[in-house]
């Protein structure tokens, strides 16, 4: 199944290369995993820049429009800042829901003992790396999330 996209560079929407990388991923029957190690990046970094919440370098882009067979003009689109907001609403998925119940329950403890252990503050979103990882256990598999912030202090003035 050929994936084509016609439209001038311009015109190409973050939404269209997004639904463009899903439908050769299926096609191709890739794995998340496999396209980043084609671009030499996370797992992580990669599904969510390829789902338009980060923007590839030139270097990144040239790999994965090569990679999947992507049309040169979607390069733009791939470059572009994002606008990074989402959906307000509890999402009724039940695997993204968790994260939300997670938070729901544990956001104030997470954020008594970051603060305590680094004073007040947050955890970067910026300067920040996760992973998602298997751990196999005989009493069932294990979902492994690492996330790793810098630590910004609140600045005083």
């Amino acid at each position: 199944m050929a994936i084509i996209i016609q439209l001038r560079k311009s015109d190409v929407k973050k939404i269209q290369v997004t639904e463009a990388i899903f439908a050769i991923k299926k096609d191709k029957q890739l794995t998340w995993e496999t396209i980043a190690e084609a671009i030499g990046m996370s797992t992580v970094w990669t599904t969510s820049a390829c789902l338009g919440m980060n923007s590839f370098t030139d270097a990144t882009a040239d790999k994965l429009i090569a990679y999947l067979g992507l049309p040169t003009e979607t390069k733009f689109s791939l470059l572009e800042n994002p606008t990074k907001e989402w959906d307000k609403s509890v999402p009724q998925d039940p695997l993204i829901y968790r994260f939300y119940e997670v938070v729901g329950v544990y956001g104030d403890t997470l954020k008594e003992v970051i603060q305590e252990k680094f004073g007040d503050g947050i955890m970067s979103a910026i300067d920040f790396t996760m992973s998602v990882d298997k751990e196999e256990n005989p009493k069932g598999d294990r979902v492994v999330v690492t996330m790793n912030g810098k630590f910004l202090p609140y600045n005083a003035w």
